[in-house]
């Protein structure tokens, strides 16, 4: 039986590990971390995702987005209504979330329990007849095999999440809410959570002494219910944004495969990074099964993924350079522009990236 080791037990690598095991590979997957705790906060899953996961087998319980949301501005007032109903008739589906937590436990329970290995520090490529490389933004596989690749580049955001329970106005609309270059999203998730994200340009590595008090004082007098959710948030997550500028030149060295972050690490804003990870798992999974011929099956990977991702970070970081706004003016207009735009033609633009479906058979 053909051997496989995944490095990295991110969705990427657990999807990947999914895929070869449902190929007939003998999967090891390496994980650095010693156990695993509920990490991150909330996710949202496109209707490619949802597709990606379902070809994985993998079943998940997200909340849908449903009902009028969009975009407002710091006060409340709204920019750009959406009928999120109408994704479904433009990508083919509904657009979901759920906690990172709920989803890494679906993608676990796919898997058997012996194939996962815990406290694993990979510095060398492991030997077997396939290597993915799944080890997140700052891989260490990506950097010993493509050592002249840049680092990840910071962006000029730093990010704050958290998961807050419904606010007392009741369920919130899904939405976005800007006030010139700073952001604020509201996700609601099944169970009576909000999933929420708060963004604005700060310097890199800048360490807050309390992450919560430093969201209010920036998001502390937008509108409701953001104050709120904010104060009710028990734990916070502080991350800086960066991502891979150039991506590398090619998703394959030899017998290893670069997959997720770790290939296409790419700005959150278009909320496909974790379903380009997962289309990378499917479309891994599909090339190698059935063939013996690996450096084939390789180089079909590399040549529908690596356009495909390159085209969303590269949209990606369009939209994140149209929130890094700092003079009025030019936010005053971008804001004016959304509000012009028909909502229809919004929500189109933003579904075009969610209409991937897996390939065939090789």
């Amino acid at each position: 039986m053909r051997s496989a080791v995944v490095v990295g037990a991110g969705i990427g690598g657990l999807g990947a590990a999914i895929a070869l095991h449902r190929a007939g590979w003998q999967v090891r997957v390496l994980e650095r971390a010693r156990e695993f705790a509920p990490i991150g906060a909330g996710i949202t899953l496109w209707p490619n995702a949802v597709r990606a996961l379902a070809a994985l087998g993998v079943t998940v319980r997200g909340r849908e987005a449903t009902g009028l949301g969009g975009i407002r501005n710091h006060s409340g007032q709204w920019l750009s209504r959406l009928d999120w109903s109408r994704l479904e008739q433009r990508a083919g589906g509904p657009l979901a979330a759920l906690t990172r937590a709920q989803l890494h436990r679906s993608l676990l329970g796919a898997l058997p329990g012996d194939i996962i290995e815990l406290g694993a520090q990979v510095a060398e490529v492991p030997e077997a007849d396939l290597v993915v490389a799944a080890d997140g933004l700052d891989s260490a596989l990506r950097s010993r095999l493509w050592p002249n690749l840049p680092a990840p580049a910071y962006n000029g955001f730093t990010t704050w999440r958290g998961l807050a329970p419904s606010p007392s106005t009741g369920v919130p609309a899904w939405s976005n809410s800007w006030g010139g270059d700073r952001e604020f999203g509201i996700v609601p998730l099944a169970d009576g959570q909000v999933y929420w994200f708060a963004a604005l340009p700060a310097p890199q590595g800048a360490e807050y002494a309390d992450d919560r008090a430093e969201v209010a004082r920036h998001f502390g007098d937008w509108h409701e219910p953001i104050p709120e959710l904010v104060a009710s948030t028990d734990s916070v997550l502080h991350l800086d944004i960066r991502h891979l500028a150039p991506p590398p030149p090619s998703f394959v060295r030899g017998r290893v495969v670069l997959l997720g972050d770790a290939a296409h690490g790419m700005p959150p804003n278009l909320g496909q990074g974790g379903g380009m990870a997962l289309e990378d798992a499917v479309t891994l999974g599909i090339a190698l099964a059935g063939t013996d011929d690996v450096p084939s099956a390789l180089a079909r990977y590399d040549r529908e993924r690596r356009p495909r991702t390159t085209a969303v970070a590269r949209e990606a970081a369009r939209v994140a350079r149209l929130m890094a706004v700092g003079n009025p003016a030019l936010a005053t207009a971008r804001d004016t522009v959304t509000r012009l735009l028909p909502g229809s033609l919004a929500l189109r633009s933003m579904a075009r990236w969610a209409r991937w479906s897996p390939p065939p058979p090789a």
